[in-house]
């Protein structure tokens, strides 16, 4: 009898797992797309662009508060013919709150937001990372996600 109730409950919390999975992906209301943008020589711009719909709001990567709040992280897989030149910018409206609840200053974005960083690159290649983060409401965020991404250098 006990082996029944531990499958039962096994396949029960397997069965809400997955539906909450599901259920956030419907809420996730993130357009993430990417792109390589040639600049001059070898040198190119690895453009991560983003945008929310009407109400959403995504951390900075320098969120600001009182280091609870979740910010994009972006990172790259280190390739041969790729090197990565300075820190990722990212290029939008910034919006600076004061937020008691968050210990001071928050900074997000909403509506758009470009994340860039320029890379020198040798040849062709597909330039591989993952990217984390967190979308929120004035009353609710969702939790953190990681993706993968790929970025076409011809």
């Amino acid at each position: 009898m006990n082996r029944i109730a531990v499958s039962l409950v096994l396949f029960f919390s397997y069965l809400f797992i997955t539906s909450i999975s599901f259920a956030q992906d419907d809420l996730d209301k993130s357009k993430w797309t990417f792109e390589a943008k040639k600049k001059a020589g070898k040198e190119y711009e690895l453009i991560i662009h983003l945008k929310l719909e009407k109400g959403w709001h995504v951390y900075a990567m320098d969120p600001g508060g009182d280091g609870t709040l979740i910010p994009v992280d972006i990172k790259f897989e280190p390739a041969s013919n790729v090197k990565l030149k300075g820190k990722i910018a990212e290029h939008g409206k910034l919006v600076k709150e004061n937020v008691e609840a968050f210990g001071g200053i928050v900074n997000y974005y909403m509506n758009t937001v470009d994340y860039v960083q320029l890379a020198e690159v040798t040849g062709p290649a597909t330039i591989k990372g993952t990217y984390t983060y967190q979308i929120c409401t004035d009353k609710t965020c969702l939790p953190p996600t990681t993706k993968p991404f790929s970025i076409t250098v011809k």
